[in-house]
């Protein structure tokens, strides 16, 4: 799906006019509904600077709204392709269903979108249960991976605030 169908479909799930968008973005009252025609139809594709505060207008991560255009069955392929390039995607099936299954083997990348699935899966598997509301997943999605609980993050230092303080350890030994 292209930018331009992703910002409509969240314009449209927040209950929002063209014209109301275009303003909140911060284009003048005059042109802001021409603007956002023009993205929605892929005439234009906003900036990065456009995008982000396109995202933070409809409540989503910008990276909602940049997915892989996935619009013919062709370009999902190729899409899928890459992602076996990448993340070591394998085709397999299983019991006559086909599946797709990600060989950890493949390495770190792999490993990484593994471990990615499986935080889809945990999310998916509460809503089925009904520990979530279907709002809470979308939330969770279209946040992603903001709201990810299951990620472990380590904040690196820039290099002359880390060489600063490794000074300072051995200056006080």
């Amino acid at each position: 799906m292209a930018i331009g169908e992703r910002i409509h479909f969240f314009r449209k799930k927040r209950g929002m006019k063209l014209k109301q968008l275009g303003q909140a973005v911060g284009f003048p009252e005059s042109n802001a509904d021409v603007r956002m025609a023009q993205y929605e139809s892929g005439s234009r594709t906003p900036k990065a600077d456009i995008t982000n505060r396109l995202a933070k207008t409809l409540d989503v991560s910008p990276q909602a709204l940049t997915v892989p255009d996935i619009d013919s069955y062709t370009g999902l392929m190729h899409t899928l392709f890459t992602l076996e390039d990448t993340y070591g995607l394998k085709v397999i099936e299983i019991d006559g269903q086909i599946v797709l299954h990600v060989d950890v083997q493949q390495g770190k990348d792999a490993a990484e979108l593994h471990r990615m699935l499986c935080a889809w899966k945990e999310q998916a598997a509460k809503l089925e249960a009904g520990e979530i509301a279907r709002e809470d997943y979308d939330c969770w999605r279209y946040h992603y991976p903001e709201l990810d609980t299951t990620q472990v993050r380590a904040r690196v230092l820039p290099q002359g605030l880390s060489e600063m303080i490794m000074d300072e350890l051995h200056n006080d030994e």
